[in-house]
């Protein structure tokens, strides 16, 4: 990992066996070469990493000790012993038939039956792989500060910007006043005007998205909670934000564009923020949600027969 990556992403406590892959996929792309050597292997033999000591790893790998224990501290474990054990345990999953092989990409001739299998599996991995690595005490922390935001501002581009739309819609039929910005010049001109008790949001899978870390940088400069939902937690983004939430890494195919899949990991993180958000305030979300529902209500009705459209 370069110096610039901070050991602090790991949560305090270890990673359970599960969330292991995830890991190595959300942290690898940052990580040096050598490390991520170590990192590879280990998602990719666990059963056979787990019996190999430090200095057995760091042949295997042709690393160092060092940073075979640095890559187990990045990933989340205090040591590598941790490491060890949890390669033991996501072994034992993988034996058990509860781990299946991830599948291959989709090829040009695949059959349609094909295709929907493996983008049903793609999207459960993506989704698996986000909520073994949120972090929850960020989630909290992000989810008590929406449900107390004076008004909230969420900033995205392209497929993020669909996903902006959407956290600003669920949290506007709660009542809460919400904007979403995908034009990089409004968005500055808003987060201008936040401060002290405002809340702003910024969407971006790369975390180096200019177009959202700018008004992000505003925001936080201008005293606003802020909150960054990225795929990479050392990205620029992390910079200006008080809370981090990361998605899993997508992988890129030539007939599927990351932002597919990473989009469904930013969706996930949506929800449960808008989900925190709704229990933090039932009492005036929950009448707020109803009478939301009763208003588009006739709109799903049937028309009535004989009506033209």
């Amino acid at each position: 990992m370069s110096n610039d990556v901070k050991e602090s992403f790991s949560s305090d406590a270890p990673p359970a066996p599960a969330a292991l892959a995830a890991k190595v996929r959300t942290l690898a792309p940052s990580m040096t070469r050598s490390m991520q050597r170590v990192a590879e292997a280990v998602a990719a033999d666990p059963a056979g990493c787990a019996a190999l000591t430090v200095t057995g790893l760091a042949e295997l790998t042709s690393t160092s000790e060092a940073t075979v224990v640095r890559t187990a501290r990045i990933l989340g474990y205090p040591g590598y012993r941790d490491l060890r054990l949890a390669l033991a345990g996501l072994a034992a999953q993988q034996q058990s038939g509860r781990a299946p092989a991830v599948t291959a990409d989709i090829a040009v001739d695949d059959p349609i039956a094909d295709v929907v299998a493996k983008l049903a599996y793609d999207e459960q991995q993506t989704l698996a792989d986000t909520a073994a690595g949120l972090d929850t005490v960020q989630l909290g922390a992000a989810v008590t500060a929406l449900a107390g935001a004076r008004r909230v501002d969420v900033y995205g581009v392209g497929a993020s910007g669909l996903v902006a739309q959407d956290l600003a819609q669920k949290l506007l039929r709660i009542g809460q006043v919400a904007h979403a910005h995908s034009d990089p010049h409004l968005a500055i001109t808003n987060a201008v005007t936040l401060r002290s008790g405002d809340v702003a949001v910024s969407i971006t899978h790369s975390g180096a998205t200019g177009d959202v870390i700018e008004p992000l940088r505003v925001a936080f400069e201008r005293g606003a909670t802020t909150i960054a939902i990225t795929g990479r937690p050392d990205g620029p983004v992390s910079q200006y934000a008080d809370h981090v939430l990361t998605t899993s890494i997508a992988r890129e195919s030539e007939l599927r564009p990351a932002a597919m899949s990473s989009r469904t990991s930013q969706l996930l993180v949506v929800d449960c923020l808008f989900v925190g958000v709704a229990q933090r305030s039932y009492e005036t979300a929950a009448p707020a949600l109803s009478a939301s529902y009763e208003a588009l209500a006739h709109r799903h009705r049937s028309a009535p027969r004989g009506a033209r459209s």
